[in-house]
């Protein structure tokens, strides 16, 4: 037979199959009394036909696989096969069930070398994504175990079977498609001989499982971005500047954009109104303003329905300047976060101290973190933000030079990799020589993924064209985080050594 020649189907299965079904779970199974009767596989066509699934290559049924649905609490627990056999030989399915549970796959032993077991495993995680299900549970025979019995305990047989020490047919498939151990099960199939009677009981954990009061809450998986590449421009007024806010604003909005992100300092043009050659002064000149800003751009995100992440602004407080970003909700709550790490020209010039607090934020469109330019080039930041949950990024930045935006760039890009979350970065463009400090800025807006193979092959979602005023629009899908940090091509949250290194957090203020 040759693979080209393979002309595969995959459907559910039908009460016409079972002749073949017999002859195939006959020849798959010989020691274990072959095939169920014709009424035990009717039953299971009836009562969940979504469950079973066939593969037939030219009208040839050559493999299929039997699922049920199942109590999550009871099948997690010990338990043997019969428990899942009524006394008139049904597979004991349950509408009501939070799990699947796998009865049996089986693939013809002429079709082995073409990956279908790994095809039918797929189909049900499907399933059980579609059904909102917690979780796969299915008890996997040890058919080897039988040629190690005196040498190793069934446990000792089962760890060298995950170091690869040992190969099971069975176990090694299931550990491959991302199924864990969740423990041994005894005289699981007593007339078992070949795995003396053990099992594991195997579980495979669906990431996407929402429990049903968190479906009332209605999460929100697909989520719109939107950032505003601002042009620095001479304003003449605070109400000029706040007209062109909402200008911005108003367009993201009839959009159906869920954020609006806006850069840091984008403000600072208002500095013209007062003597620029004092910068210490003109800067909390421009400090004055903020808590009219943070007002109306609350309002705004009420007004429009839409979040603002405000860019940053100069905050005056006890005598101490702060460069702050504020997040507006469109529900009318207002977070904070200040810069943590002041560049030497913030420091030098206008005397800015840095923030102590670092915190993720709950919106209605995904757990959100907040890093102002610099701060987005340390990484420990983004990794204890990461370790509270956060989805996305927003890293309103500031510079000058194409170099220094490449480096706000590239480790903007390097935090959604290691991460596994995505990046949005948004910056001024254009010169204002009027104003000090202003005169000159270079910014190419952006969202960044992680690279794996759900996302763009160059980890860039989306970006502006440089040095043009301008909007940014991506969607993006929470739920691929989530299964990227489960099933990705590496795992970069899950694979951290924790027993070697961590993160901590030692400010003055509160532990994040």
């Amino acid at each position: 037979m040759a693979g080209d020649d393979l002309v595969l189907t995959v459907r559910s299965l039908e009460h016409g199959d079972y002749p073949a079904l017999r002859a195939l779970m006959e020849k798959v199974y010989p020691d274990l009394d072959g095939a169920w009767p014709r009424k035990t596989i009717a039953n299971l066509i009836d009562s969940f036909p979504d469950g079973q699934v066939a593969i037939e290559e030219s009208g040839k049924l050559v493999a299929a696989a039997l699922t049920v649905m199942v109590d999550y609490k009871r099948f997690s627990n010990p338990h043997t096969y019969d428990d899942l056999i009524s006394k008139r030989l049904t597979m004991l399915h349950d509408d009501e069930g939070d799990a699947l549970y796998g009865l049996d796959v089986f693939v013809h032993p002429d079709y082995r070398g073409y990956r279908l077991g790994r095809r039918l495993y797929e189909v049900r995680k499907e399933l059980c994504r579609s059904l909102n299900l917690k979780a796969i549970l299915a008890g996997g025979r040890i058919v080897n175990y039988h040629q190690y019995k005196d040498q190793l305990s069934p446990s000792q047989y089962i760890e060298k079977v995950d170091r690869k020490e040992i190969y099971d047919p069975i176990l090694t498939f299931q550990l491959a498609n991302d199924f864990q151990v969740k423990r041994l099960l005894r005289q699981y199939l007593p007339e078992d001989d070949k795995s003396q009677g053990y099992a594991t009981l195997l579980e495979w954990n669906n990431i996407l499982y929402e429990p049903a009061e968190d479906l009332l809450s209605l999460r929100k998986s697909q989520v719109r971005l939107g950032a505003v590449q601002w042009q620095m421009r001479l304003f003449h007024s605070v109400e000029e500047v706040l007209s062109q806010i909402e200008y911005f604003v108003d367009a993201l909005s009839d959009y159906q954009s869920d954020f609006a992100v806006f850069p840091e300092f984008f403000n600072a043009p208002l500095m013209g109104l007062t003597d620029t050659s004092q910068p210490q002064e003109a800067i909390r000149f421009l400090a004055g303003f903020t808590e009219q800003f943070k007002h109306e751009l609350s309002r705004m995100a009420v007004s429009y329905n839409i979040n603002i992440i405000t860019g940053s602004m100069p905050l005056l407080e006890n005598g101490e300047l702060f460069n702050i970003a504020y997040l507006c909700h469109r529900s009318g709550k207002v977070d904070e976060q200040r810069k943590i790490h002041i560049t030497p020209h913030e420091r030098r010039d206008w005397v800015i101290e840095g923030g102590h607090e670092l915190r993720t934020f709950d919106t209605d469109a995904g757990r959100i973190g907040i890093l102002i330019c610099y701060d987005v080039e340390f990484p420990e930041l983004g990794r204890i933000l990461s370790d509270q949950g956060m989805d996305i990024l927003f890293v309103p930045f500031w510079t000058d030079t194409k170099n220094a935006y490449l480096r706000v760039r590239n480790c903007a890009k390097a935090r959604a990799i290691e991460n596994e979350c995505y990046v949005v970065i948004t910056g001024s463009v254009g010169n204002l020589p009027v104003v000090d400090n202003l005169d000159v800025q270079y910014a190419q807006s952006a969202v960044f993924s992680p690279s794996d193979f759900a996302f763009p092959h160059d980890a860039v979602m989306a970006e502006t064209t440089p040095n043009t005023e301008m909007i940014l629009f991506s969607d993006v899908d929470l739920d691929r985080l989530r299964v990227i940090r489960s099933e990705g091509s590496v795992r970069n949250l899950k694979d951290r050594r924790r027993d070697l290194y961590s993160v901590h957090w030692h400010a003055k203020g509160p532990r994040p």
